[in-house]
């Protein structure tokens, strides 16, 4: 499996996404419409659209991004992934720096690749659309528009596993747990982050969770490829990416 793949090709990313306000009463007018329509789709029918708000961070309409971590290797026996992390109340601001480091990983890898988990259906869609919404160029590697599908460059660890099946979702907990792999969901899920970063504010434990995804999806691709785990000694946050 991915026998051509070069590790130090990959980019491991991963985004956490809150609903864009920290409640449905202070949606502007309109948008508190469309999310009562949009809501509707899968809200039971003893649920109000302000039932189900917790919901709307999973939509890139309704929701915005707050984290968005990126890990590469840069050294082999044994492994040593590097993270990087993009986050804040400026979502703008953090999608820009993202778009700087990934072209500037393109330029210097010819074959470079993105890889995350559930990635295809949504991190890769989620961050092309909140870049479009703030009028910001997706970098190419993310555009898919026109491409052949051998051209697209995006790697999805949950697609992967599928081997073709389509009749199930398999979730990164659960992957990890069955492949003997540390779990990334020790101290929160995603079903917590909104809560955190608008209850709490502790955007720091929402980046340490997002890095430990990035680990675990880097840590997961190395199994299907036949290759050694990435050592716990051999992780390191980082906070430029001069470094790649």
């Amino acid at each position: 499996m991915l026998d051509n793949l070069r590790v130090e090709d990959i980019l491991f990313i991963d985004i956490e996404t809150v609903p864009e306000v920290p409640s449905m009463d202070l949606m502007d007018p309109l948008k508190k419409k469309l999310w009562d329509k949009k809501s509707r789709q899968f809200r039971n029918p003893d649920q109000s659209a302000e039932d189900v708000f917790e919901r709307a961070g999973i939509y890139s309409e309704f929701g915005r991004i707050i984290c968005i971590s990126v890990g590469f290797i840069r050294e082999k026996n044994p492994f040593n992934l590097r993270i990087k992390s993009f986050y804040g109340e400026d979502e703008k601001t953090l999608l820009n720096e993202f778009s700087a480091m990934v072209s500037k990983f393109s330029r210097s890898n010819k074959e470079a690749s993105l890889c995350a988990h559930n990635g295809k259906e949504f991190d890769f869609p989620y961050i092309a659309r909140r870049m479009i919404i703030n009028r910001l160029v997706i970098p190419e590697i993310l555009d898919n528009a026109g491409k052949k599908p051998w051209e697209v460059k995006l790697l999805d660890t949950m697609d992967l596993w599928k081997f073709g099946d389509y009749k199930d979702y398999t979730s990164l907990e659960l992957l990890t747990a069955i492949l003997g792999i540390p779990s990334p969901k020790d101290d929160i899920d995603g079903s917590m982050v909104a809560g955190i970063y608008y209850g709490e504010k502790n955007i720091e434990r929402i980046v340490k969770y997002c890095e430990k995804d990035v680990l675990a999806i880097a840590q997961v691709l190395l199994r299907f490829m036949n290759l050694p785990a990435i050592p716990e000694d051999r992780v390191e946050s980082v906070t430029s990416f001069n470094v790649l």
